[in-house]
C-alpha cells in the first residue's frame, strides 16, 4: 500500500479510536450534514467538544465544512477516507488469511 493511503488509513483509525468521535459519524451518516449546534442538540456532548472532535474529523477527511444559511457552518460526510482505511484493512487480511490457514492445516494434521 502507497505510503499516502497508509497515512490516510492510520488518520481515520486515529479519528475512530474516540467514541464521541464515532458518535458524531454516525449521527452525520443518519441525519445528513448538520452544524455542531444540530449535534449538540442529538448527542450527548457540548458544543464546543463536538467543534474540537470536528476539527480532528475534518483533518483526517472524515467530514468537510460547508456554509449553511445565517453563516452557519454545517458538516457533511465523506466517504473516502474510510473507503480508504477499509482498503488497508482488506490488504493486511489478505496478508493474514494464507498464514493463518497454512497454520490451520499444519494444526489439522
Amino acid at each position: 500500500m502507497p505510503p499516502d493511503m497508509e497515512a490516510v488509513a492510520e488518520q481515520v483509525f486515529v479519528a475512530l479510536a474516540d467514541p464521541s468521535r464515532r458518535s458524531i459519524l454516525a449521527a452525520l451518516a443518519a441525519g445528513g450534514p448538520a452544524t455542531a449546534t444540530d449535534l449538540a442538540e442529538r448527542l450527548p456532548i457540548t458544543r464546543q467538544a463536538i467543534a474540537k472532535h470536528i476539527a480532528l474529523l475534518a483533518e483526517a477527511g472524515l467530514v468537510t465544512a460547508e456554509p449553511g444559511e445565517r453563516r452557519r457552518v454545517r458538516y457533511r460526510l465523506r466517504s473516502a477516507p474510510m473507503q480508504v482505511a477499509q482498503q488497508f484493512l482488506a490488504a493486511l487480511a489478505r496478508d493474514w488469511d494464507g498464514p493463518l490457514d497454512a497454520l490451520l492445516d499444519h494444526l489439522g494434521r
